[in-house]
Protein backbone atom coordinates (compact mmCIF):
# COMPACT_ATOMS: atom_id res chain seq x y z
CA UNK A 1 0.00 0.00 0.00
CA UNK A 2 1.47 4.11 -0.66
CA UNK A 3 2.06 5.58 2.31
CA UNK A 4 -0.15 8.43 1.18
CA UNK A 5 -3.65 6.35 0.64
CA UNK A 6 -6.20 6.23 3.29
CA UNK A 7 -7.70 3.40 1.26
CA UNK A 8 -6.27 1.43 -0.95
CA UNK A 9 -8.08 -1.70 -3.16
CA UNK A 10 -5.86 -3.56 -5.13
CA UNK A 11 -6.81 -6.50 -8.01
CA UNK A 12 -10.52 -7.16 -5.80
CA UNK A 13 -13.18 -9.77 -6.85
CA UNK A 14 -15.97 -10.68 -5.70
CA UNK A 15 -17.76 -13.46 -7.34
CA UNK A 16 -20.66 -14.61 -6.30
CA UNK A 17 -21.92 -18.84 -6.70
CA UNK A 18 -25.00 -19.06 -8.48
CA UNK A 19 -25.53 -22.80 -8.39
CA UNK A 20 -23.16 -24.48 -10.73
CA UNK A 21 -22.71 -20.76 -12.07
CA UNK A 22 -20.00 -17.71 -10.93
CA UNK A 23 -21.25 -14.61 -11.58
CA UNK A 24 -18.57 -11.69 -10.91
CA UNK A 25 -19.96 -8.67 -9.38
CA UNK A 26 -16.49 -6.98 -9.26
CA UNK A 27 -13.90 -7.63 -11.63
CA UNK A 28 -10.12 -6.86 -10.70
CA UNK A 29 -11.21 -3.73 -9.14
CA UNK A 30 -8.53 -1.02 -8.34
CA UNK A 31 -8.70 1.96 -6.49
CA UNK A 32 -7.49 4.66 -3.80
CA UNK A 33 -8.11 7.31 -2.13
CA UNK A 34 -5.92 9.96 -0.43
CA UNK A 35 -6.73 11.37 3.10
CA UNK A 36 -8.84 14.19 3.07
CA UNK A 37 -10.34 13.53 -0.90
CA UNK A 38 -13.84 13.88 -2.30
CA UNK A 39 -14.25 10.85 -4.71
CA UNK A 40 -17.47 9.91 -6.39
CA UNK A 41 -18.26 6.27 -8.23
CA UNK A 42 -20.14 6.43 -11.05
CA UNK A 43 -22.01 3.50 -12.65
CA UNK A 44 -25.28 2.39 -13.95
CA UNK A 45 -27.28 -0.52 -12.70
CA UNK A 46 -24.99 -3.67 -12.39
CA UNK A 47 -21.78 -2.11 -12.72
CA UNK A 48 -20.57 -3.04 -9.09
CA UNK A 49 -20.91 0.12 -7.13
CA UNK A 50 -22.74 -1.56 -4.34
CA UNK A 51 -20.50 -4.13 -3.95
CA UNK A 52 -17.77 -1.97 -4.19
CA UNK A 53 -19.30 0.17 -1.63
CA UNK A 54 -19.12 -2.87 1.06
CA UNK A 55 -15.64 -3.73 0.29
CA UNK A 56 -15.03 0.15 1.23
CA UNK A 57 -16.99 -0.16 4.14
CA UNK A 58 -15.97 -2.95 5.26
CA UNK A 59 -19.31 -4.32 5.11
CA UNK A 60 -17.89 -7.70 2.95
CA UNK A 61 -14.68 -9.52 2.17
CA UNK A 62 -12.98 -10.05 -1.13
CA UNK A 63 -13.35 -13.46 -3.03
CA UNK A 64 -9.96 -12.04 -3.80
CA UNK A 65 -7.69 -9.66 -3.81
CA UNK A 66 -6.56 -6.64 -0.81
CA UNK A 67 -8.16 -3.84 0.93
CA UNK A 68 -5.88 -2.14 2.85
CA UNK A 69 -7.37 0.75 5.13
CA UNK A 70 -5.52 3.19 7.48
CA UNK A 71 -2.24 1.01 6.34
CA UNK A 72 -4.30 -2.70 7.42
CA UNK A 73 -4.98 -5.18 4.92
CA UNK A 74 -8.86 -5.98 6.00
CA UNK A 75 -9.33 -7.87 3.57
CA UNK A 76 -9.74 -11.31 5.25
CA UNK A 77 -10.93 -10.25 8.48
CA UNK A 78 -13.68 -12.11 10.62
CA UNK A 79 -17.01 -10.50 10.62
CA UNK A 80 -16.70 -9.31 13.91
CA UNK A 81 -13.39 -7.47 13.84
CA UNK A 82 -14.88 -5.80 10.46
CA UNK A 83 -17.44 -4.74 12.50
CA UNK A 84 -14.94 -3.05 14.87
CA UNK A 85 -13.26 -1.47 12.20
CA UNK A 86 -16.55 0.13 10.64
CA UNK A 87 -17.78 1.50 13.81
CA UNK A 88 -14.36 3.20 14.30
CA UNK A 89 -13.36 4.32 10.86
CA UNK A 90 -16.07 4.32 8.63
CA UNK A 91 -19.17 6.84 8.67
CA UNK A 92 -22.33 5.83 6.41
CA UNK A 93 -24.85 8.02 4.98
CA UNK A 94 -27.63 6.36 3.11
CA UNK A 95 -30.07 7.22 0.50
CA UNK A 96 -32.71 6.10 3.01
CA UNK A 97 -31.61 7.89 5.60
CA UNK A 98 -32.28 4.67 8.05
CA UNK A 99 -32.71 6.77 11.50
CA UNK A 100 -35.11 5.01 14.15
CA UNK A 101 -38.32 6.52 14.01
CA UNK A 102 -39.12 6.22 18.02
CA UNK A 103 -35.77 8.35 18.49
CA UNK A 104 -35.27 11.54 18.88
CA UNK A 105 -32.72 13.53 16.66
CA UNK A 106 -30.42 13.47 19.56
CA UNK A 107 -30.54 9.94 20.19
CA UNK A 108 -30.25 8.76 16.83
CA UNK A 109 -26.78 10.37 16.65
CA UNK A 110 -25.81 9.06 20.52
CA UNK A 111 -26.60 5.41 19.46
CA UNK A 112 -23.76 4.02 18.06
CA UNK A 113 -21.25 5.70 19.89
CA UNK A 114 -22.85 3.22 22.65
CA UNK A 115 -21.63 0.52 20.84
CA UNK A 116 -17.54 2.47 21.17
CA UNK A 117 -17.85 2.41 24.83
CA UNK A 118 -18.38 6.09 24.99
CA UNK A 119 -19.53 7.52 28.15
CA UNK A 120 -23.27 8.74 28.45
CA UNK A 121 -22.11 12.30 29.35
CA UNK A 122 -19.73 12.43 26.54
CA UNK A 123 -22.28 10.92 23.92
CA UNK A 124 -24.92 13.83 24.63
CA UNK A 125 -22.49 16.82 24.62
CA UNK A 126 -20.90 15.19 21.12
CA UNK A 127 -24.36 15.15 19.49
CA UNK A 128 -25.08 18.25 20.74
CA UNK A 129 -22.01 19.79 18.77
CA UNK A 130 -22.63 17.80 15.51
CA UNK A 131 -26.28 18.97 15.81
CA UNK A 132 -25.10 22.75 15.72
CA UNK A 133 -22.45 21.67 13.14
CA UNK A 134 -25.37 20.53 10.86
CA UNK A 135 -27.66 23.75 11.78
CA UNK A 136 -30.25 21.53 13.73
CA UNK A 137 -29.48 22.30 17.17
CA UNK A 138 -33.15 23.57 17.61
CA UNK A 139 -35.02 20.05 16.25
CA UNK A 140 -32.40 17.87 18.73
CA UNK A 141 -36.21 16.59 19.96
CA UNK A 142 -37.92 16.16 17.45
CA UNK A 143 -38.06 12.63 16.15
CA UNK A 144 -37.65 11.54 11.88
CA UNK A 145 -41.71 12.30 11.30
CA UNK A 146 -41.12 15.44 12.73
CA UNK A 147 -38.41 16.48 10.62
CA UNK A 148 -38.03 17.54 6.57
CA UNK A 149 -36.39 14.47 4.11
CA UNK A 150 -33.28 17.19 4.36
CA UNK A 151 -33.51 17.70 7.86
CA UNK A 152 -33.54 13.83 8.22
CA UNK A 153 -30.58 13.53 6.12
CA UNK A 154 -28.07 16.74 7.85
CA UNK A 155 -29.26 14.08 11.13
CA UNK A 156 -27.92 11.36 9.21
CA UNK A 157 -24.99 13.03 8.57
CA UNK A 158 -24.52 14.25 11.92
CA UNK A 159 -24.81 10.49 13.09
CA UNK A 160 -21.84 9.37 10.21
CA UNK A 161 -19.32 11.95 12.08
CA UNK A 162 -20.28 10.65 15.34
CA UNK A 163 -17.31 8.45 15.82
CA UNK A 164 -14.87 11.03 14.02
CA UNK A 165 -14.79 8.52 11.09
CA UNK A 166 -11.77 8.14 8.58
CA UNK A 167 -14.38 8.25 6.05
CA UNK A 168 -17.44 9.11 5.42
CA UNK A 169 -18.86 6.82 2.73
CA UNK A 170 -22.26 8.36 0.82
CA UNK A 171 -24.33 6.06 -0.74
CA UNK A 172 -27.26 8.28 -3.12
CA UNK A 173 -27.16 10.68 -0.14
CA UNK A 174 -29.63 12.55 -2.45
CA UNK A 175 -31.67 9.71 -4.02
CA UNK A 176 -34.38 10.23 -1.83
CA UNK A 177 -34.49 14.39 -1.79
CA UNK A 178 -35.91 17.09 -4.64
CA UNK A 179 -33.06 18.32 -6.24
CA UNK A 180 -33.60 21.62 -4.47
CA UNK A 181 -33.04 20.19 -0.79
CA UNK A 182 -30.32 17.68 -2.57
CA UNK A 183 -28.26 20.94 -3.73
CA UNK A 184 -28.33 21.73 -0.13
CA UNK A 185 -27.17 18.60 1.33
CA UNK A 186 -24.60 18.50 -1.36
CA UNK A 187 -23.38 21.95 0.00
CA UNK A 188 -23.05 20.55 3.29
CA UNK A 189 -21.33 17.59 2.22
CA UNK A 190 -18.97 19.49 0.46
CA UNK A 191 -18.38 22.05 3.42
CA UNK A 192 -17.58 19.48 5.30
CA UNK A 193 -14.93 18.74 3.09
CA UNK A 194 -13.31 22.03 2.39
CA UNK A 195 -13.68 23.78 5.95
CA UNK A 196 -13.46 19.90 8.03
CA UNK A 197 -10.96 17.94 5.84
CA UNK A 198 -13.19 15.13 6.15
CA UNK A 199 -12.51 12.38 3.57
CA UNK A 200 -15.75 11.43 1.58
CA UNK A 201 -16.29 8.69 -0.91
CA UNK A 202 -19.76 8.54 -2.58
CA UNK A 203 -21.52 6.19 -4.70
CA UNK A 204 -24.04 7.85 -6.98
CA UNK A 205 -25.46 7.31 -10.57
CA UNK A 206 -26.06 10.51 -10.88
CA UNK A 207 -23.51 12.57 -12.55
CA UNK A 208 -24.97 15.94 -11.86
CA UNK A 209 -24.24 14.73 -8.12
CA UNK A 210 -21.08 13.54 -8.74
CA UNK A 211 -19.75 16.25 -10.43
CA UNK A 212 -19.66 17.84 -6.35
CA UNK A 213 -16.80 15.95 -5.98
CA UNK A 214 -12.86 16.43 -6.68
CA UNK A 215 -12.67 13.03 -8.93
CA UNK A 216 -15.40 10.65 -10.43
CA UNK A 217 -14.46 7.18 -10.98
CA UNK A 218 -16.48 5.46 -13.95
CA UNK A 219 -17.05 2.06 -13.13
CA UNK A 220 -18.27 -0.68 -15.61
CA UNK A 221 -18.72 -4.61 -15.36
CA UNK A 222 -16.85 -4.44 -11.87
CA UNK A 223 -13.90 -2.69 -12.60
CA UNK A 224 -12.66 1.19 -13.10
CA UNK A 225 -12.68 2.18 -16.45
CA UNK A 226 -12.47 6.17 -16.32
CA UNK A 227 -10.69 8.68 -13.84
CA UNK A 228 -12.07 12.33 -14.62
CA UNK A 229 -11.09 15.73 -12.67
CA UNK A 230 -12.47 18.82 -12.09
CA UNK A 231 -14.34 17.95 -15.47
CA UNK A 232 -11.05 16.87 -17.42
CA UNK A 233 -10.42 12.91 -18.23
CA UNK A 234 -6.72 11.99 -16.80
Amino acid sequence: MKANNLLEISDVWKIYKMGDVEVPALSGLNFSVKKGEFVAIMGPSGSGKSTAMNMIGCLDVPTKGQVYLDGKDISQLSESDLAQVRGKKIGFIFQQFNLIPTLSALENITLPMIFQNVSKEERVQKARELLKLVELDQRMDHKPTELSGGQQQRVAIARSLCNDPDILLADEPTGNLDSSTGHNVMDFLKKLHKDEGKTIIMVTHDEHVARHADRMEWLKDGKIIKSTKNNKTR
